[in-house]
């Protein structure tokens, strides 16, 4: 089920400028629910950009309502192979954050409107955030019937409030993440886009090799190892399923009408 798909087909679109600056655009109507396809695409597409010499930072955002509402639930729900999608989601999404945290250049999330489940860990591993004015953060991993992703919301918030928001879902504002200093700069939404580009050119001037250097060595002296812990996650998410809880949920889930993340 992760067979290699076009970037467009997988709900992606991609653009380098001359100076460097690659910009990825999530487009998949109508919520950036990504399926297994998509999120195996970011992983592969961030990969083959960090390795290009050209590039120099990389821009990840979306079209739409909001940035990224996670998994394709109704994908997983409708699945012959329920189990077999699961895992291999699961992997995926673990390609596409540890693609993110990777990145052999600085990759900026220009986030807006919901960031939810997936999108938090995109948001998660990056670099730099970036976000608009009505940009909220949330994981609704709990009521999904599944667990991850808090090990990329503990990188956004501090440790109690990330307990919360698991627990109960809740959504916070990106300027109280702003007020952590995880979220660099809060702006109207039409000027997310330039706000992220004009961060972008500022490390896009700095010496390539000594960029590319920093990201190195700032993942080197990282405290938290986010493959082991993420995948860790996952773990409770396999046992949720077993339990009969993970089907239920999202049987419930896959009732909500089209458009509604």
């Amino acid at each position: 089920m992760s067979e290699r798909v076009p970037e467009s087909a997988a709900g992606l679109t991609f653009t380098v400028d001359d100076g460097g600056i690659a910009e990825v655009v999530m487009a998949r109507p109508p919520v950036n629910a990504l399926t297994i396809a998509g999120w195996q695409a970011i992983a592969d597409l961030l990969r083959r950009l960090g390795a290009d010499p050209a590039v120099r930072v990389v821009i990840l955002a979306a079209d739409g309502r909001g940035y990224n509402a996670g998994v394709d639930i109704k994908e997983l729900h409708n699945a012959a192979d329920r189990h077999g999608a699961l895992v291999a989601v699961n992997r995926a999404c673990a390609n596409a954050f540890a693609a993110v945290y990777e990145c052999e250049v600085p990759v900026i999330a220009a986030v807006h409107g919901y960031c939810l489940g997936g999108g938090v860990g995109l948001a998660g591993n990056a670099d730099v955030v970036i976000a608009s004015d009505d940009a909220t953060f949330a994981l609704p991993e709990v009521d999904r019937g599944a667990l991850g992703a808090a090990t990329h919301l503990a990188r956004l918030v501090p440790q109690h409030l990330m307990r919360a928001m698991v627990y109960t879902g809740r959504k916070v504002p990106a300027a109280e993440l702003a007020r952590f200093g995880s979220v660099l700069e809060v702006v109207p939404r039409e000027r997310l886009r330039a706000a992220a580009r004009a961060v972008a050119a500022e490390i896009a001037a700095k010496p390539p090799v000594a960029i590319r250097a920093a990201k190195q060595s700032l993942n080197g002296i990282d405290p938290v190892d986010v493959r082991r812990s993420y995948r860790y996650e996952q773990g409770f998410t396999f046992e949720l399923t077993l339990a009969g809880v993970g089907d239920a949920q999202r049987a419930a889930f896959s009732t909500k009408p089209e458009g509604k993340p």
